[in-house]
């Protein structure tokens, strides 16, 4: 009689999920089985073993994007600029620097007691000596990273990896206005790829440049060019590593990015940061009005910047090697050109490159 009773709710109340948490749950355990498989291939590739391409489906695809990498990737920032105890940066950041093979000695300040946060420590400045630009070569690499791919643009579309390609329309989107640019452009019947090319007997070449977490953060001028228009798309910030660039075709047409475009010597340029995971923040220092990452954005839109107006109508003019931006921790670097037809890279596929050693040159 003393016995209490045991009050239960209806089964299916216990067990009911929400679907938000249900494609959190799920997206999240997939991305990590994503990772693991990207690094198994990573390792049979250095082994020398060749690693067929398997695309991603679509519903694989959708279940990636289903984990919201954005509001993470604002989170991480918001982390990443909490000033920690002197006592405990040493600690933290020599961990990053054994996890991501960091060369301190490179760096401006060796003190690693003097970032008061890790977001000055993954934009800490280099020393002036330890990256000499090459003046030998017309185009220069903007940055520290991996070589992905490089080659001439051919049928609209261009490889963000061996054997994977994204359309060139989608990701630089429409041709910007005529009255924009300076320099003449090809008649509106042509294909995308052959408006952008503006004299006669030149090509279009591209080149695409990946960050590592622990490569220098800064991206800087590739050549000396005017910068006429800005042009950000907000998006999804999927992982943008080989491994995911090889399985989901157009990677980089789904992910946030800002494109800067104007012309050089020999016509059109333009230079592309590419957003991802925990890389919500792409920085470029003469543009004041750029946001990236902004919690509401309207899927498949962009918004657009000239630098052309009454009072500047030459643009923003970059010197080769000069300072251009920065990413909050390290992604992806796209140059698309227009050069003659005699134009060479000096590159290999996958080879590690440092910024101010040359990419190409007549």
């Amino acid at each position: 009689t003393d016995r209490k009773k045991l009050h239960t709710a209806p089964v299916g109340q216990v067990f009911r999920l929400r679907p938000f948490h249900l494609l959190v749950a799920t997206g999240g355990g997939y991305a990590g089985y994503r990772k693991y498989e990207n690094y198994r291939l990573e390792q049979l590739e250095k082994k020398g073993i060749e690693v067929p391409v398997k695309l991603a489906r679509e519903w694989e695809v959708a279940l990636y994007k289903s984990v919201p990498t954005r509001l993470l990737s604002r989170a991480w920032g918001r982390l990443n600029q909490v000033e920690l105890p002197t006592w405990l940066r040493k600690p933290v950041y020599s961990l990053y620097i054994w996890t991501f093979g960091v060369n301190m000695k490179e760096a401006a300040v060796e003190d690693l007691h003097h970032y008061r946060n890790l977001s000055e420590f993954f934009r800490r400045k280099l020393k002036p000596q330890a990256r000499p630009v090459c003046c030998l070569h017309s185009v220069i690499s903007p940055s520290d990273g991996k070589i992905l791919n490089f080659g001439q643009v051919k049928n609209c579309e261009v490889e963000q990896v061996k054997g994977v390609t994204y359309s060139l329309e989608s990701f630089l989107g429409p041709r910007i206005c005529r009255e924009e640019l300076s320099f003449s452009q090809a008649p509106a019947g042509n294909s995308f790829q052959q408006q952008l090319v503006t004299k006669e007997g030149n090509e279009l070449y591209h080149c695409v440049i990946y960050l590592a977490p622990g490569d220098y953060h800064c991206f800087h001028s590739p050549t000396d060019w005017r910068v006429s228009h800005r042009r950000h798309f907000p998006g999804s910030l999927m992982s943008v590593n080989p491994g995911v660039a090889r399985w989901i075709k157009e990677l980089f047409c789904h992910n946030e990015r800002v494109v800067l475009t104007g012309d050089w010597k020999h016509g059109f340029f333009s230079l592309t940061a590419v957003g991802a995971t925990n890389v919500g923040s792409i920085r470029i220092y003469f543009d004041q009005d750029l946001h990236t990452n902004s919690p509401s954005y309207s899927k498949g839109s962009y918004n657009d910047f000239s630098f052309i107006s009454n009072n500047n109508k030459e643009g923003i003019p970059m010197r080769k090697g000069e300072h251009l931006g920065e990413f909050n921790l390290g992604s992806t670097i796209v140059l698309i050109f227009e050069a003659p037809k005699d134009f060479k890279f000096h590159l290999k596929d996958g080879q590690k490159i440092r910024f101010g050693e040359a990419l190409g040159s007549l």
